[in-house]
């Protein structure tokens, strides 16, 4: 954790002390296919309960800064869901969390005419906001609000994600499509005994407008 803070902090001072590269300021939005990685001393419960991805959503603020002709760095701010799914015929259950994340990741790739192609990889650091578990059970539905914190017999997550986030796309004029995959490193467990871990997974796709 304390390396991934490291480098965050790092390529932000950079990016702020560098005045003479170009910067660009955008917006970007999409959605998210999340899963968590659940397991503990017994059992892998991700892969024993099948857990599914569930559909979610990314959106928010993005300053990419030129650093040579085949190599940017893009800084982000975004809302980002993050959770699983369970499914048993028209039955249900869901965890759906909503994180505010910075990813910083270095962009790689030529361009071509018109068209930049791109790689992207580098760390995110998040903050859990907001949270629900929603059920529905015998045509009956339910909702609970996540509990956030660090007490194991209170709470159901901690807020502080991190991890790695990898990337390919491609930008033409102002416009920008990028397929992501994000990697969570941190245990979100509030409870962590027996080798409790619950750990993120998301997939997404985002579309970016630059000013």
């Amino acid at each position: 954790m304390k390396n991934a803070l490291k480098i965050l902090v790092i390529a932000v001072l950079v990016s702020f002390s560098v005045q003479t590269f170009a910067q660009k300021f955008g917006i970007q939005g999409g959605i998210n296919l999340d899963n968590l990685l659940v397991k503990d001393d017994v059992g892998n419960y991700s892969e024993e309960l099948n857990f599914e991805n569930n559909l979610g959503f990314n959106a928010g603020v993005t300053m990419n800064i030129g650093l040579t002709n085949l190599i940017d760095l893009e800084i982000a701010a975004l809302a980002e869901t993050k959770g699983f799914k369970i499914t048993e015929g028209s039955d249900y259950m869901k965890t759906r969390l909503v994180y505010a994340d910075i990813p910083v990741l270095l962009r790689v790739g030529p361009t071509l005419g018109p068209v930049k192609i791109f790689g992207a990889v580098g760390p995110f650091i998040g903050f859990g906001i907001a949270g629900k578990d929603l059920m529905k059970f015998d045509g009956e539905k339910d909702s609970e609000k996540i509990q956030w914190g660090n007490s194991a017999e209170e709470d159901d997550f901690k807020r502080l994600d991190f991890g790695a986030k990898f990337g390919v796309g491609a930008e033409a004029m102002k416009f920008s499509l990028g397929f992501y995959y994000s990697l969570g490193l941190a245990n979100i467990s509030a409870y962590q005994e027996e080798g409790t871990m619950v750990k993120t997974r998301s997939m997404s796709i985002s579309l970016g407008y630059r000013f």
